[in-house]
């Protein structure tokens, strides 16, 4: 046995060998370029400690911020057929879904749940960009519709985060369709009198914006967040004109009187705790008084940022 072979060199090479670092330790800033570290980005609910960006978050991660002690009941919603149009591009539609619900671990593009907020009863729908980029499809007018139903069963006002690229190619009129279904989802919210908020979330584009995106009683969005039907860059090319500086973003939205409030998601549980229970009667609660929200996992899952988040 070569002593210095079988040992000694082995061992000098553990030393000097390089660990193996996990990939998921770092996020970098779409914005500023920063790299963040991932439980300083979970504790900041992934918005960037340096400039400020709101990065994407999934449903679940939201919710469990969002509500008293982040505990919620997922709210079940009407699977629709799997395949209607027998759709087929690069791949099968069936296979497009498969791919994506085992890169998000969710369902489909839309989380429905109930729970407190602020100790008031409230439903919560979230789209989930990261899932085909939170395109709205049969399932997600399904969860519009369930989350409505489920407000009026308990009398308490809706809230929903929309992040979408617009309706899904895959599933053609059916998906268009949606648009007019949400919308009675909203007029049976508004017929029994209960709010219905709504926060606009990057980005939120297409036949969302022109359904229930923007049929609110109180609309919300995060900063920098872009609203639109037609991206600035589709525009551009139409008209053959520069588009001003910050166009259909959140702020110039509310510069425009489109939006109510542009809020940090770092205070947007605190805001939205003051609208409810300003709009149930309810008194005004201190700090101390209210539940804290739940817990967040060290590190947030990155949803996929495909490029019309970037349009």
């Amino acid at each position: 046995m070569n002593w210095i072979s079988n040992y000694v060199r082995p061992k000098i090479n553990s030393l000097f060998s390089r660990r193996e670092v996990p990939e998921n330790l770092w996020t970098k800033c779409d914005e500023c370029g920063t790299m963040l570290f991932h439980r300083e980005i979970a504790e900041n609910l992934n918005v960037c400690t340096n400039c400020g960006h709101h990065m994407p978050l999934t449903p679940r991660a939201r919710f469990s911020a969002l509500f008293d002690g982040g505990a919620f009941k997922e709210v079940p919603v009407k699977a629709p057929p799997a395949d209607p149009l027998q759709f087929r591009d690069q791949k099968k539609y069936p296979d497009r879904l498969k791919q994506a619900q085992k890169q998000t671990g969710e369902k489909e593009a839309m989380l429905v749940a109930e729970g407190e907020l602020g100790r008031v009863p409230i439903v919560a729908a979230g789209q989930d960009f990261s899932f085909m980029a939170g395109s709205m499809g049969m399932y997600v007018g399904n969860a519009i519709l369930a989350a409505a139903r489920r407000a009026v069963e308990l009398n308490c006002p809706l809230i929903l985060f929309s992040a979408a690229g617009g309706a899904r190619m895959q599933e053609g009129i059916l998906s268009l369709m949606q648009m007019p279904r949400s919308t009675v989802a909203v007029d049976m919210l508004k017929e029994a009198g209960l709010p219905y908020i709504v926060v606009l979330t990057h980005p939120t584009t297409g036949g969302v914006t022109a359904s229930y995106a923007m049929l609110g009683d109180i609309q919300i969005a995060e900063p920098g967040a872009l609203i639109c039907f037609a991206g600035p860059r589709v525009i551009e090319q139409t008209i053959r004109e520069k588009l001003p500086e910050g166009f259909q973003r959140a702020e110039y939205l509310l510069d425009h009187g489109m939006l109510d409030r542009v809020t940090d998601r770092r205070e947007l549980r605190e805001e939205l705790i003051t609208i409810l229970r300003m709009i149930r009667g309810m008194p005004a609660a201190t700090q101390g008084d209210l539940p804290p929200p739940g817990d967040l996992p060290e590190a947030l899952p990155e949803p996929a940022r495909p490029e019309t988040a970037k349009s």
